[in-house]
């Protein structure tokens, strides 16, 4: 029974490291991947097509994107061109690349020199690109991790949450709304104790409005941010749109920041 339990204490550890690697990653990378969703879904609007590519376990997630993107599992929801170009990725990328073309590369955590270097062509060819990891160049993204398996799926969900969004921005476009710099996301600002911040966290999910939230207690420049939008009051939550509190508060009643918890 003693190392049944200890087996299921190390099984729970590695899980909740997990998530917060997932965590810590989404959390650093939302407003930055938003960013790119918007740019993707205009290139894709002047017929760019997504080029993805990896070599051996990695060439997986490049047949699994294409799969994403051209047959949406969604109801409604546009087909996208896209194409795994992994058993030739530099001659084939050389031959068919288009200025409007995303070119996806996939590596594991320590990254692909070869994959590096298509990108690298591809992008001085004046396409969009995402080094999935990489440092340098286009839309480059650090290995969050260097656990292969965490990595893989970490970088697993972000491919699904990029294809998500750019069909966020194409509605949003369809229905006349202005998504310039992302400005469509909401911002809510609040802390982890605040049980406000947490009851319009569930509002905003139940809604289905897509947002990027921060938390101001360890985040400066997010509190920063917050301060600037509700003209420097300290109450949490604040939800913000395109840099403007919208909302003080949540219905009546707030926290103070650093000051522990008040009712309004």
């Amino acid at each position: 029974m003693t190392g049944t339990c200890e087996l299921a204490k190390r099984v729970e550890d590695q899980l909740q490291e997990r998530n917060q690697i997932c965590e810590d990653f989404f959390a650093r990378e939302a407003p930055r991947l938003a960013v790119a969703c918007r740019e993707m879904s205009e290139r894709f609007l002047r017929g760019g097509r997504l080029l993805a590519f990896g070599r051996g376990p990695y060439a997986t997630d490049a047949q699994h994107v294409p799969v994403e993107f051209v047959h949406p599992v969604i109801v409604g929801k546009r087909a996208l061109p896209a194409l795994d170009l992994s058993l030739l990725f530099g001659p084939w990328l050389e031959a068919i690349l288009c200025p409007d073309d995303m070119a996806m590369g996939f590596g594991p955590p320590a990254g692909d020199a070869e994959v590096w270097s298509a990108l690298e062509a591809a992008l001085e060819r004046r396409a969009m690109t995402f080094a999935l990891p990489g440092v340098e160049g286009g839309d480059s993204v650090e290995a969050p991790t260097a656990h292969p398996f965490i990595h893989q799926e970490v970088i697993e969900i972000l491919y699904h949450t990029l294809w998500e969004t750019v069909h966020v921005f194409f509605e949003h476009r369809e229905l006349g709304l202005e998504t310039g710099d992302a400005g469509f996301l909401y911002e809510p600002y609040g802390t982890p104790g605040c049980p406000y911040t947490r009851e319009m966290r569930e509002w905003l999910e139940w809604q289905g409005n897509h947002f990027v939230e921060y938390d101001v207690e360890s985040d400066s420049a997010a509190l920063d941010r917050m301060l600037a939008a509700s003209g420097g009051q300290r109450t949490v939550p604040v939800l913000a749109e395109a840099g403007r509190a919208i909302e003080i508060g949540w219905q009546g009643r707030g926290c103070i920041v650093g000051k522990g918890s008040a009712r309004w």
